[in-house]
């Protein structure tokens, strides 16, 4: 009898995290079954191996300048040719994968807490803050996003810790409105009026009960829109108002490219292939995720 009751606490203790694994597993199953989003998360995992390790991988020194090897075209000793300042450019697009990324990352988790809580205050209370915090809203949605970055980053000035401020500033209202409509849909449910009764204050059924439903689309929301911020990204840096030179940035390394891509292509072409498969990579990563998440699959 004193064995039962001591490895009754234990098993209680190790339950929650089994069923949290049981659901992990489930949701790889249906995950896996989806090879091109299988596909594109190797590609995201070896990009950031890529961008981990650049230092070690990296053939050459990406800043190292040398004007007798200017504009050579791809061979064995650099593969994917040198630029106009005989810089190796796989070595700049290795280094290159670690902005991309660190803008990514920084992008979604500045977004993601903004979007998600604003929108679901606002569907949760309804009345005017519902009213006052979507008009808001819509004024982001009604400007082109690209133009209100390049207004945002003009009046901080260029650099990449701008360029993050200024796309996050632009892409927190479409995770708003996705999270106001999924507490829309919660909020009338009867385990959350008997959280009411039960005397929880709204900050609790909105961190306890609603955020944690919200998610799941939420988290498909960043996803896909990893590649627009990675678009936006690389327009800054092509606008010279992101990461400046000598920064090895994908589209600051096509701005450069730009002047000589008639006669040397493979100055603008390898950077531009780095910006596809990435953002192709994230929206198939995405696609994917939007399936697998799917609590009628499940």
């Amino acid at each position: 009898m004193h064995d039962m009751i001591k490895t009754a606490p234990r098993a209680a203790k190790t339950a929650p995290f089994e069923n949290q694994r049981a659901q992990l597993m489930a949701f790889w199953r249906l995950y896996r079954t989806d090879l091109t989003g299988v596909l594109g998360i190797t590609v995201i995992g070896i990009l950031l191996v890529v961008a981990l390790f650049a230092p070690a991988l990296a053939p050459y020194d990406p800043f190292a300048q040398s004007l007798t090897t200017a504009l050579q075209p791809p061979s064995w000793a650099h593969p994917a040719g040198t630029d106009e300042l005989g810089r190796d450019i796989l070595s700049r697009l290795l280094y290159g994968a670690r902005t991309t990324l660190l803008i990514v990352i920084s992008v979604s988790l500045l977004v993601a807490p903004v979007g998600l809580l604003i929108g679901v205050y606002s569907g949760y209370f309804g009345g005017w803050v519902d009213r006052i915090l979507m008009r808001i809203v819509d004024i982001f949605l009604s400007l082109p996003s690209l133009v209100l970055a390049l207004a945002f980053v003009a009046a901080l000035g260029a650099g990449t810790e701008n360029a993050v401020l200024a796309i996050a500033f632009t892409s927190w209202p479409a995770i708003a409105r996705l999270a106001r409509a999924e507490t829309l849909s919660i909020r009338s449910n009867d385990y959350i009026s008997a959280a009411r009764l039960y005397g929880a204050s709204p900050s609790r059924i909105i961190l306890r009960h609603i955020v944690p439903l919200c998610m799941p689309s939420i988290i498909v929301r960043i996803t896909l829109s990893m590649a627009g911020v990675i678009l936006t990204a690389a327009g800054l840096g092509f606008l010279g108002l992101g990461a400046q030179p000598p920064s090895a940035e994908w589209g600051t390394m096509i701005s450069t490219g730009r002047k000589v891509m008639i006669d040397h292509w493979w100055v603008a072409a390898f950077p531009g292939f780095a910006i596809l498969i990435t953002s192709l990579s994230f929206n198939l990563v995405g696609d994917a995720l939007r399936d697998a998440l799917d609590p009628r699959k499940s």
